[in-house]
């Protein structure tokens, strides 16, 4: 007779903090949209200087500076995460300049194409063999982009950019021995001096709205923390849980997005761009069943 398994308190522990992350990114939109009149680039410089500012007082706290100082005493190893550092501002300041231009559902279907762009990466650049639902998965998501194109006369650059530069960034940041909270911090800390030159320009230009107004002064540095924060949960989440697991969570966000985008922002959805949303959402389907038919098998116990 076979005896039923007793729930993993890990793996629940794993779940909330996965929940958190991807439920805390899927509400970004709602964030973002506060910044009004503030330019994406102004933001995207707040964002780097205080959440390196708060990951200095959080590693502080962990005490986790080790693998930070070992990694910063390597400096010819500092290429990798200076490309991560610069692919992920690269995908923060696209993402703000998304909600502010009231182009959410672009940016949602830039985070449901991530993992089918990870396919094609692994395939094209890892030379990985993909399983054959995998290629179709990719066939389709390519489909969906070129009827887009062919109707509507446009590519949805911002959705292809988002999913491009989060999917090179996972490429890169495969490839960094570092863990999430350490590696955002040595890649914002890289990005540092630049956010800091970039912020005195501005000052100097009179163009900077940093302590003319208090609430979005503030806003601007609770950005920092919030950057932070789901990725810490992230990290809880993806020390406890399967990566089949993770992935199936990861739908989260962009789904979240989608609905604000609906409903909130009352973004406009044509029966074109729903058709290849399905598309893609049915490529997701294909993709995520053949990673959970893939998965390791856990010995059943008599």
């Amino acid at each position: 007779m076979l005896s039923t398994s007793t729930r993993d308190p890990q793996a629940v522990k794993g779940v909330t903090f996965g929940l958190t992350a991807y439920i805390m990114w899927g509400c970004f939109p709602l964030f973002f949209a506060l910044f009004d009149g503030i330019p994406a680039f102004e933001i995207l410089i707040h964002r780097i200087l205080w959440s390196c500012l708060f990951l200095v007082g959080l590693i502080t706290f962990l005490k986790r500076w080790a693998p930070v100082t070992q990694a910063l005493s390597q400096p010819k190893r500092l290429g990798r995460v200076l490309i991560c550092a610069l692919l992920i501002a690269f995908n923060w300041g696209l993402y703000i300049y998304a909600v502010e231009s009231k182009q959410v559902l672009q940016a949602s279907l830039g985070y449901f194409l991530t993992p089918l762009v990870n396919v094609a990466l692994g395939m094209l650049v890892l030379r990985e063999v993909m399983a054959r639902l995998q290629l179709v998965a990719l066939g389709l998501a390519s489909l969906a982009i070129a009827i887009q194109f062919a109707m509507l006369g446009e590519l949805p650059w911002i959705s292809l950019m988002l999913a491009l530069s989060f999917g090179s960034y996972g490429l890169f940041r495969k490839q960094v021995p570092l863990d999430g909270l350490s590696g955002l911090f040595v890649e914002t800390l890289l990005l540092f001096p630049l956010a800091l030159i970039a912020i005195s320009w501005l000052s100097w230009q009179g163009d900077s709205h940093f302590l003319y107004d208090m609430p979005m002064s503030g806003l601007l540095i609770i950005s920092g923390v919030l950057t932070a924060l789901p990725l810490m949960a992230f990290a809880g989440a993806a020390r406890r849980l399967r990566l089949s697991t993770l992935g199936f969570l990861m739908y989260i966000n962009p789904s979240i997005q989608f609905l604000i985008a609906l409903t909130i922002f009352g973004e406009p959805l044509g029966m074109i761009q729903l058709a290849t949303f399905i598309m893609i959402w049915l490529g997701l389907a294909l993709y995520s069943w053949s990673s959970w038919q893939s998965r390791p098998r856990q010995a059943v116990v008599s």
